[in-house]
């Protein structure tokens, strides 16, 4: 590598970055690099880009790195941007190349910080949504489905069956021990709906309702004792002396 090829590089970047250029050696540069342009409110970035020449420059790469004097930059962050400028050097071997690779990192700057910007925001918008239906949810209810049902009502029939046994229990302690045998078994008597599910067919016939007990009735022979009774009404009639 020429001495003069460099000495030619560093003048026209001098006069390029008066402030930002600096030169540290023979062979050894620093230069400030910062975006392009930043939108009111965005935080800026400022790197230096530090360039060291070999022998086989301009026909090989100048070892470079990487340092931030304002903002932060992660190691992902860097190893992107330094990927980002050696392939802009490798597509420029042979010739002049540090003005190429600063103009080139400018404007990976100007993109980091618009992508950490919208990165922000997309945040800060899921925050706000995840706040929102929270909120919706906590004014909403949980959506009922037949599953969520069935375990609350399995919960609540639970509920009550222990509800009413505790109940039960305060009331047989106050009881005789008769009274509790006649709580028992009225605890124990089917109500209306349960006769009506256990048998669902009211239509019941009269074979089904002669139950064991149960005394028949001859209509006709009631109507023979009434025709009776009447006879013997006509017999007790009595007639006066003047009839």
């Amino acid at each position: 590598m020429s001495s003069d090829v460099l000495l030619e590089e560093f003048e026209v970047l001098e006069s390029i970055y008066p402030d930002e250029f600096t030169k540290l050696s023979e062979r050894n540069v620093r230069v400030i690099v910062e975006p392009d342009d930043l939108e009111d409110g965005e935080d800026t970035l400022r790197l230096t880009l530090t360039v060291t020449y070999t022998d086989e420059y301009p026909d090989a790469l100048p070892e470079l790195e990487l340092d931030a004097i304002e903002g932060e930059l992660d190691e992902e962050e860097e190893s992107g941007l330094l990927t980002d400028i050696r392939t802009i050097g490798e597509e420029n071997l042979g010739m002049a190349m540090t003005f190429t690779m600063v103009s080139h990192l400018r404007e990976q700057l100007s993109g980091l910080i618009r992508q950490r910007a919208e990165r922000t925001r997309k945040e800060e918008a899921e925050v706000e949504r995840k706040a929102l239906e929270a909120e919706e949810a906590r004014t909403r209810g949980t959506p009922v489905t037949v599953n969520s049902f069935l375990e609350w009502k399995a919960k609540f029939d639970k509920e009550l069956a222990q509800r009413k046994a505790r109940e039960d229990d305060d009331r047989l302690k106050g009881l005789s021990p008769k009274e509790r045998e006649e709580y028992k078994r009225i605890g124990t008597r089917l109500t209306g709906r349960q006769l009506f599910e256990r048998d669902k067919n009211l239509d019941i016939s009269d074979d089904a309702l002669l139950e064991e007990g149960t005394v028949s009735v001859d209509i006709s022979q009631y109507e023979r004792n009434r025709d009776s009774d009447d006879e013997d009404e006509a017999e007790r009639v009595h007639f006066s002396d003047s009839d």
